[in-house]
């Protein structure tokens, strides 16, 4: 087990955990190179069960022998960075990670039709750019029975490491990739419904809608919500009825209440 102690952040090896952004982390240029951060021992083996390869790990001593320590055991050739909690705590968000971090490394995206191909139920995240927003969608497509998440250019990253970490590591669990346009989802067979607050806009307990054989829930933005030609190709438009004069939810709470409406019940 090669630990190597450090004194500072700017360590070599260190970088991926202390200075490089998302988007170098991502490193849209070589996907195949790209890295990721998983955060606390769950959700660190969450990502390992499902198949996902750790790079290297960082943290204080006493988890070497404690709370990494079988992610240590199951990996034993990949080096170790250890530094005092002073030195640590100053990453950004290392007092919520029970104290270990792990650079994985992120596989190459799945085509849409390769996660969709047994899917019934699928969520499409449209321009959703918050990070909280993106990890609490996908816990709730897991909880809810969601077979598949796709997710547009525009939106944030779901590897984002504060995303992984509200999503509890969910977002290992449900097959997700990038798509263009929710439109795309026609041709394998979906009917695409757009949650919106339109004059068309069918509540989203209509018998229609959980009637359909194979559904792609499509959810916008925090501010503005779905781009109107996103609305205009969709085969349905829905709204969540609202009590109080509330006009909308947190696209975060919409999502949750639309996968449990509109769940297969097959």
């Amino acid at each position: 087990m090669p630990v190597i102690p450090i004194d500072s952040l700017n360590n070599p090896g260190v970088e991926v955990y202390a200075s490089l952004t998302e988007a170098q982390l991502r490193n849209r240029l070589d996907p195949g190179r790209g890295i990721f951060i998983a955060e606390s021992p769950k959700v660190i083996n969450v990502a390992i069960q499902a198949g996902y390869k750790p790079q290297s790990i960082l943290c204080e001593q006493k988890h070497i022998i404690g709370d990494a320590s079988l992610i240590i055991e199951r990996f034993p050739d990949i080096p170790v960075y250890t530094g005092s909690r002073e030195i640590l705590a100053s990453l950004t968000g290392y007092t919520l990670t029970r104290g270990v971090l792990c650079a994985m490394r992120r596989p190459a995206p799945p085509s849409v039709e390769d996660v969709c191909c047994n899917a019934r139920r699928v969520a499409v995240i449209d321009g959703v750019v918050d990070t909280t927003n993106i990890g609490a969608i996908f816990r709730s497509a897991a909880a809810l029975g969601i077979d598949a998440v796709l997710v547009t250019p525009t939106s944030c990253d779901p590897l984002n490491r504060r995303a992984v970490r509200v999503s509890m590591g969910t977002v290992f669990l449900v097959p997700w990739t990038w798509i263009d346009n929710a439109s795309e989802l026609k041709k394998l067979g979906f009917k695409t419904v757009a949650m919106a607050l339109t004059d068309k806009s069918v509540s989203i307990d209509d018998k229609k809608l959980c009637a359909e054989p194979r559904l792609a829930i499509i959810m916008g933005t925090e501010g503005d919500g779905l781009p109107q030609p996103t609305i205009d190709e969709a085969d349905y438009t829905a709204r969540i009825p609202m009590a109080h004069n509330v006009d909308s939810l947190n696209v975060a709470a919409a999502a949750a209440v639309a996968f449990w409406e509109l769940r297969s019940r097959e």
